[in-house]
């Protein structure tokens, strides 16, 4: 089957900007990686985000956009189209681009209410580029009882079988939230949310420090985690449940590290991410031999060492096995947008607890 030529945008919980990629692939095994681009977020537009964020926890009508709500979804929208036109600009890519998978800011995630929100318009999207925009991927899920996320793993999957890789095999995705795809080695996916990634840290950064993120992990090495206050998370009941199962970036708050000095509050938050990734071995069905680790996590020496700690096993970043650690997930939107076309399935009964393979996602014309 011909390759169809899409391109991907996320925009995660971490509200740093706007990730754009370029595939070419089936929307099966055929996966062909191009070249990506990114569009940071200015910090007024992060305050905006982050306003929405807020105000989207009295939401209960995923279709309502009280005034702060409307204004990201402009905001959202109009970065978005302001990426994919600077990508295509820099990569001379123009008309090659068949289909744009979008996958908008999500600003509150309640599967348990049937309730899922990202901000994006669609088809303003797809006016403005004057492309097919597959959007809104998590709603069809939610609404036959699944938990709309986490949507890459049959991604992970394809990518597995066109780089050559051995299940069984985990791969770890650390954005604001962190998920892990198990995969083994009768080819079965087992997907859920392992717990916070980068937002409580980056939250703690920010309101303690005025900065974006702990660069290079540099003050939670310096920091010592609070073993008391960890051990008490632990046993929230999120991760005594079995999955599917998904976290809202709002289920935790970075401010339960308070009474901590910054480098302390650094380190527990941090070791927290790790153990929590740690506590996923629970429900695998076979020990990955190794973990595959994306998402801004990598960037982060300190958190990577956390992790070899806890899990005790061979960890490579995505850049490491030819992949992309930064864009994963932007190339995962991008196979799913064909898949949605194609009528394919992207959510599973082991990913996201729904009842049936579903397809998902809706399109729209230029």
């Amino acid at each position: 089957m011909a390759l169809t030529r899409a391109i991907g945008l996320m925009s995660g919980t971490s509200l740093d900007g706007v990730d754009v990629a370029f595939i070419e692939t089936d929307g099966e095994r055929g996966v062909k990686l191009g070249p990506t681009g990114y569009r940071a977020y200015s910090e007024a537009e992060r305050g905006m985000l982050r306003r929405a964020l807020a105000d989207a926890v009295r939401v209960s009508d995923r279709r309502a956009r009280p005034t702060s709500l409307a204004e990201a979804e402009r905001l959202v929208t109009d970065a978005h189209a302001e990426a994919v036109e600077m990508f295509l600009r820099e990569h001379a890519i123009g008309g090659s681009a068949q289909v744009v998978g979008f996958h908008g800011q999500t600003v509150l995630h309640r599967p348990e209410m049937e309730l899922t929100v990202q901000l994006g318009d669609g088809p303003a999207l797809a006016r403005r580029l004057n492309l097919p925009v597959v959007y809104d991927f998590r709603a069809a899920d939610v609404a036959e009882g699944g938990q709309g996320a986490p949507l890459v793993p049959v991604f992970h999957r394809a990518l597995v079988h066109a780089t050559g890789q051995e299940p069984p095999i985990a791969i770890l995705n650390i954005g604001g939230v962190a998920n892990v795809t198990f995969l083994d080695t009768e080819d079965q996916l087992l997907a859920f949310d392992t717990g916070p990634g980068n937002a409580l840290l980056d939250d703690w950064m920010r309101e303690r420090a005025g900065r974006s993120f702990d660069e290079n992990g540099a003050l939670a090495a310096r920091g010592k985690p609070d073993e008391t206050l960890l051990a008490w998370l632990l046993v929230h009941p999120y991760f005594q449940r079995e999955p599917p199962k998904s976290l809202d970036r709002n289920w935790f708050s970075h401010r339960m590290v308070a009474h901590l000095s910054l480098e302390d509050g650094a380190a527990t938050l941090s070791t927290f991410t790790a153990k929590a990734v740690a506590r996923a071995l629970e429900f695998a069905n076979k020990e990955p031999k190794r973990w595959i680790v994306g998402g801004g996590g990598t960037e982060n020496p300190e958190l990577m060492r956390l992790l070899r700690q806890e899990l005790k096993a061979a960890i490579v970043t995505a850049d490491e096995v030819g992949w992309s650690a930064s864009h994963l997930e932007a190339q995962a939107f991008a196979f799913l947008a064909v898949r949605s076309l194609r009528g394919l399935p992207i959510t599973f009964p082991s990913t996201t607890g729904v009842r049936e393979a579903m397809t998902g996602g809706v399109v729209a014309r230029p």
